[in-house]
């Protein structure tokens, strides 16, 4: 038997984390990308009930503010430089994610 590996994430990376594979698993585009190593599901599956049984928050009347509020500490901490230059690959082109928000999440 494999040994446990333990990850460890902010609150708010948790939660971003978690409404980004809620929105993106079961859909065509990121399904595919998974399938080219379909072992990878494994993780993807562990990581998301793990999650989803970890937050309270999906089912508040304000989760969608509590989301953008987390999202907006999160870009604080990478930086304007970091934000503006992926910003600008995906004006380009280079990043053009096409998922949309399942949990009623603000998508930005």
């Amino acid at each position: 038997m494999a040994e446990d590996f333990t990850i460890k994430l902010t609150h708010d990376q948790a939660l971003v984390l978690s409404d980004w594979l809620d929105k993106v698993i079961g859909t065509k585009r990121f399904d595919a990308i998974v399938d080219e190593d379909i072992a990878v599901w494994s993780a993807l599956h562990r990581i998301s009930g793990t999650l989803d049984k970890s937050f309270v928050e999906i089912f508040m009347p304000d989760y969608t503010a509590r989301l953008d509020a987390a999202r907006t500490r999160l870009l604080a901490d990478l930086g304007d430089h970091f934000v503006q230059g992926r910003q600008v690959q995906r004006g380009a082109g280079h990043h053009d994610s096409g998922y949309e928000g399942a949990r009623g999440g603000s998508g930005s």
